[in-house]
């Protein structure tokens, strides 16, 4: 059974979990798409966020990295999670002018529209006439 939960302690994280995680969010940047792939099939959640609500898949859309994105949408990630500013991984990719980015995720259902600002407001925002097409919102 084991000693009563006390105060102390119960809200520490395990240092090997916040190492872990911490590799995880380096992999997204630096766009190992095959390692991260294999945690996630390993168990690791697809939609893991860090402490600013960011994904895996918007640090690898931000970074531009299609190939991580794409493994990582193929494994259940959510196109249109919104990082804890109401930002979207493809308003992210939008902003850095990612187009393979952008494909990956039309390709996977990412919904122009969502987000603050939307990747619609940012294509009107930098005036990227032709991602405005691509969107239906010209």
């Amino acid at each position: 059974m084991g000693a009563p939960e006390t105060g102390e302690g119960k809200d520490r994280i395990d240092p090997e979990v916040v190492d872990l995680a911490t590799k995880l969010f380096g992999l997204a940047r630096s766009g190992d798409a095959a390692a991260l792939a294999a945690y996630v099939d390993a168990g690791v959640p697809a939609n893991l966020t860090n402490d600013k609500g960011d994904s895996l898949v918007m640090l690898a859309a931000y970074h531009g990295h299609a190939q991580v994105v794409e493994a990582l949408l193929s494994r259940g990630a959510d196109p249109d999670r919104t990082n804890d500013r109401g930002q979207t991984p493809l308003a992210g990719a939008v902003f850095k002018g990612e187009d393979e980015v952008i494909h990956a995720l039309l390709a996977a259902g990412a919904d122009p529209r969502s987000g603050t600002p939307s990747a619609v407001d940012t294509a009107r925002m930098f005036g990227k006439d032709e991602l405005l097409k691509r969107f239906g919102a010209e």
